[in-house]
């Protein structure tokens, strides 16, 4: 029957556009073309009207076979042009691993961070404990506690930003030790450092800021002598500026030590022959330390009878610029990226 041929000729017809076609749209358009409303089965379906009551059964089961039939191949397609787009994916995105890959650039850590960890860490493996404090202290503890009174003349070494009369900014991270010492309830041995930022009223140039790091380093124990102290700064200057230096011991007045030292380490770039950096020297100054005056010791609740201690500080960035040839310590402050890429 004429009916029958052309459901034949639909099904070969959608087979053949269906096999061709490269991409999901395309195959969404043929789909359309022979399934779809106005498609080429619909039109067929119209002409059952004109068949025999007898024949209609049997006509609808052909034909709905002929859709299956077709539908089979859609989806046949459909799976290949999938499979083709994953391939085609994978190989535009295949990575080839023996390449090089990208640099990406990365910060640093700032350089006075590197050198407070460096010192933090030549401690820590001597056996102190690190220790910090408030930024605004009191009176009490940044001064009177280490033996400056409110009358003492060498207040006037430490130019100082007040809050209140009894509040300020510190000027040094000595007040860490009093309140470790104050703390410490069974007034036994203590072996500390103490990290920080301090503040002092100054003009800032080449050499000086208003803000600036500092650490400083206690010991109280029963037996802690000028020895041990410096067996401490000559450990610390060698492992800050290398194996073959010295150090020179200076007598000095600090209000908190007794006695007091300034302490001079061997020229690094000429070995004490004498340079412009040491001005001819051949010795430049990094830190001032000392034995712990008896008065600071009683003012915190120890025994100076029994007790003996050792106190020295450092500015870091005094350490940062002899290390590493900096001759103006505003670069710290500065936030040039180029500076700071120098040391990593």
């Amino acid at each position: 029957m004429e009916v029958y041929e052309k459901l034949d000729q639909i099904k070969l017809e959608a087979e053949g556009h269906i096999r061709v076609v490269k991409t999901l749209h395309a195959l969404n358009e043929v789909k359309s073309k022979y399934l779809g409303k106005k498609g080429s089965f619909s039109e067929v379906m119209k002409l059952m009207k004109d068949l025999p009551k007898e024949d209609k059964p049997h006509f609808g089961q052909v034909t709905n076979e002929a859709k299956q039939v077709i539908l089979k191949y859609i989806d046949d397609q459909k799976l290949l042009i999938e499979e083709a787009i994953v391939n085609e994916q994978l190989a535009s995105e295949t990575i080839d691993v023996t390449m090089p890959g990208k640099k990406f650039e990365t910060g640093n850590v700032h350089l006075l961070t590197k050198v407070r960890e460096e010192i933090e860490d030549l401690f820590i493996g001597m056996g102190y404990e690190v220790m910090e404090g408030p930024e605004i202290e009191i009176d009490e503890y940044n001064f009177e506690k280490l033996n400056l009174p409110k009358d003492h003349p060498a207040r006037d070494m430490q130019d100082t930003f007040y809050i209140t009369d009894e509040t300020l900014l510190r000027t040094h991270t000595s007040p860490v030790q009093v309140r470790t010492m104050l703390d410490n309830d069974e007034k036994g041995p203590i072996k500390i450092i103490c990290p920080g930022k301090v503040y002092r009223r100054d003009d800032d140039d080449a050499t000086h800021s208003h803000q600036f790091m500092q650490i400083e380093v206690l010991v109280v124990d029963t037996n802690t002598s000028m020895a041990d102290l410096k067996g401490t700064l000559l450990e610390t200057a060698k492992k800050l500026f290398g194996e073959k230096r010295e150090i020179r011991l200076r007598p000095s007045y600090f209000p908190f030590t007794e006695p007091s030292v300034e302490v001079d380490v061997s020229c690094h770039n000429c070995n004490g022959k004498g340079c412009n950096i040491c001005k001819g020297t051949g010795w430049i100054e990094i830190l001032g330390a000392g034995m712990v005056n008896d008065n600071v010791l009683e003012a915190s609740g120890y025994d100076s009878k029994k007790y003996q201690g050792f106190a020295l500080g450092m500015g870091v960035e005094r350490i940062a610029m002899l290390k590493y040839g900096i001759n103006d310590i505003r670069l710290f402050y500065t936030n040039d990226i180029r500076f700071n890429k120098q040391f990593k």
